[in-house]
C-alpha cells in the first residue's frame, strides 16, 4: 500500500490518502492516479515508516519543498525545531524514569500525569 498527502496551496496537508501499490509503479504514477481519482489537487507521496520525507505526513503538517519534508504543527510556543530530526524538541528533555508525564507550557515543565 501507498501512501499520498493532498496538499492545499500553502503547502499544507489536508488530507491523506492509501492506494494500492498497483497504481503507482512511480510517485509519478501515484500522483497521476490520486489527480484522476480526486479530480485535481496537489498530491505527493509520503511514508508511514517515514523513510522518505522525514515524517509520516498527518493533517495540517506543512511540506518543506527546499528540504522534502513534513513539518508537524508545532505543539507548544516554547518548543524548538530539531532540523537533525524534522520534529519539534522541548526546552527541556523529556525524563527519562519511564513514568508518564505532559507538557505544562505554563510552567514549561514536564508534570508527572496522577
Amino acid at each position: 500500500m501507498a501512501h499520498y498527502a493532498e496538499l492545499d496551496d500553502n503547502n499544507r496537508v489536508i488530507r491523506i490518502i492509501v492506494i494500492d501499490n498497483d497504481h503507482e509503479p512511480t510517485e509519478a504514477d501515484g500522483i497521476a492516479y490520486c489527480e484522476n481519482l480526486f479530480k485535481g489537487g496537489r498530491w505527493i507521496k509520503t511514508s508511514y515508516n517515514a523513510s522518505i520525507r522525514k515524517n509520516f505526513a498527518g493533517i495540517d503538517f506543512i511540506y518543506d519543498h527546499k528540504n522534502d519534508a513534513f513539518i508537524p504543527p508545532k505543539p507548544f510556543p516554547s518548543w524548538v525545531f530539531n532540523q537533525t530530526n524534522y520534529r519539534w524538541t522541548a526546552p527541556i528533555a523529556y525524563p527519562s524514569d519511564n513514568g508518564n508525564y505532559y507538557w505544562d507550557e505554563y510552567t514549561q515543565s514536564w508534570k508527572l500525569n496522577s
